[in-house]
């Protein structure tokens, strides 16, 4: 038996296949600084969310925006590279679990120097 699902496997290959097509085949300069942090593939393989970190604030509505509107070319290209029966459909969501565990982080930071200072 397997140690992986299926989806996990083709979640992983998705990654890296879609992190790839955004940089070196879509080529649009106003795509910032992202990463391709995950992606939740469905059980039955239709549908695969992709999650993407965006380094600045101000691009990330932009960014999503660009990706959303080459979900097509994506896919399309994703057909080419991939010997699946049925290529999902793509959708972007932003990553916010980086910001999430700094938050936390800057939490705890503020409740370490409030004992230090209670003490």
């Amino acid at each position: 038996m397997h140690p992986y699902k299926r989806s996990q496997r083709v979640s992983d290959l998705l990654r890296e296949e879609i992190a790839d097509i955004i940089f070196f085949k879509l080529k649009d300069p106003r795509i910032g600084f992202l990463t391709v942090t995950g992606v939740d593939v469905t059980d039955d393989l239709k549908i695969a969310v992709v999650y993407v970190s965006i380094l600045k604030e101000e691009e990330k509505q932009s960014t999503l925006d660009i990706l959303h509107a080459a979900k097509s070319f994506i896919r399309s290209e994703l057909s080419k590279r991939l010997k699946m029966k049925f290529i999902p459909t793509v959708d972007f969501r932003l990553d916010t679990s980086i910001e999430y565990g700094n938050r936390i982080e800057q939490l705890l930071h503020e409740i370490r120097e409030k004992d230090e200072h209670s003490t």
